[in-house]
């Protein structure tokens, strides 16, 4: 929606794109774009179309997904500051994933004409860019080493706790995750099946690191999630 201004100040994630860049290649970069207020479920990206345009996340969550065997399978989760839709400009291919808001969103919408014109322009958002796209190879091949070398309940500790330093309450004391969860996506993200998930948060749970509602996961003891996550016990 053009001249959108609804959303105050930008809280970026301190690990996110936007967190990284000064503060004038932020405000340029976000000049280039229109921000737009996004509803609940609407997808952003739908996989396998054509890649127009990047966006910056500003203000919510959205899960990224994709399409194996006629089953929908989620891949991650971005955060406020996070950039979405880098690769197919970049490429030249198609959208890679499904890209779906997650509750209330704001995101300023760049056309990859203009967003690769200023990234060839100023080296150090390219450097940026470039470091997102390979902090994410990294963490997806982490999950994918994971799934033979440790068992579900740490793989699972491992990922909420990097869902909780993101998306949680700031500053590492717990709380709501903030993004809603089910097991099928859970049991995606580390490579396990639905009831082995099940019986993993159920132990969590059971040592006090987690309680769990409908779709909620809360985080009651951030430091022990942690030291389970490290293989500490």
């Amino acid at each position: 929606m053009p001249g959108y201004d609804g959303i105050g100040a930008p809280a970026w994630a301190p690990r996110s794109f936007m967190a990284r860049l000064p503060p004038a290649d932020r405000t340029a970069l976000l000049a280039l774009g229109v921000t737009r207020p996004i509803r609940p479920h609407t997808r952003l990206f739908v996989e396998g179309a054509e890649g127009t345009h990047v966006e910056v996340l500003r203000r919510g969550y959205v899960k990224i997904t994709s399409e194996a065997a006629g089953t929908s399978r989620l891949l991650a989760i971005r955060l406020p500051g996070d950039l979405l839709g880098e690769l197919a400009p970049i490429t030249g291919g198609v959208r890679s994933a499904t890209v779906t808001a997650c509750g209330h969103v704001v995101s300023t919408v760049i056309r990859s004409a203009d967003f690769l014109r200023y990234v060839a322009q100023h080296p150090r958002v390219g450097q940026e860019v470039t470091a997102t796209v390979g902090e994410r190879l990294r963490w997806a091949n982490a999950r994918r080493s994971e799934f033979t070398a440790y068992p579900v309940t740490v793989r699972l500790a491992r990922v909420l706790r990097d869902i909780a330093e993101g998306c949680g309450t700031p500053g590492g004391r717990g709380g709501p995750l903030g993004v809603q969860l089910n097991q099928a996506e859970l049991a995606a993200l580390i490579g396990a099946a639905e009831d082995t998930v099940q019986r993993a948060l159920r132990s969590l749970r059971d040592d006090g690191l987690v309680g769990t509602g409908y779709r909620t996961i809360t985080v009651l003891d951030p430091d022990g999630l942690r030291a389970l996550a490290a293989g500490v016990t």
